[in-house]
């Protein structure tokens, strides 16, 4: 039997997340021990043609609650994109957090079928909801979430394997 909709996504998302909150814990931490701002991570790039920091966590909120949304058939939220502190983003996947929380079983679960439409820059993709779920918002998340660890990695914050999987 296939897991459910909901167990598909609200688990993931939710764990995700929260391992991301933790994160920003240690870098927080890895500033402050070494007397620097922690704005000086909102900025970091791995590249200088791809998004900072603070819009990978964005991204990455931004595709969970709307997968979430699209999924329960309801309006997607729109949230500015304001966040210019640590305190800010870790307010932000709170709220995500919160949001996916707020959906029942009942409210995903035979989403599988749904349409899902998304019009993008590139044009409109279409999607059934099982589809969207793990070959769009899934691979989506990890790899916004991951580059956000891989920059705190990079600036010298003790990550390990385990903080990105999670306890």
């Amino acid at each position: 039997m296939s897991p459910s909709m909901h167990s598909a996504s609200v688990p993931v998302f939710t764990r995700m997340l929260g391992n991301a909150l933790v994160w920003l814990d240690k870098a927080q931490a890895h500033a402050e021990a070494r007397k620097f701002d922690p704005a000086n991570y909102l900025g970091l790039r791995l590249a200088p043609d791809m998004l900072p920091f603070t819009r990978q966590i964005q991204i990455a909120s931004d595709a969970v609650k709307g997968c979430m949304a699209r999924l329960a058939g309801v309006e997607v939220p729109k949230w500015d994109d304001n966040e210019a502190s640590l305190d800010d983003l870790r307010a932000r996947i709170r709220r995500t957090i919160d949001f996916v929380q707020s959906f029942t079983p009942a409210q995903i679960d035979g989403s599988e079928a749904r349409e899902i439409v998304m019009q993008m820059r590139a044009g409109e993709l279409r999607f059934n909801g099982e589809d969207y779920l793990q070959h769009f918002v899934l691979p989506n998340l990890y790899f916004h979430l991951t580059t956000t660890y891989a920059l705190l990695r990079h600036a010298g914050v003790a990550l390990g394997k385990k903080d990105f999987l999670g306890g």
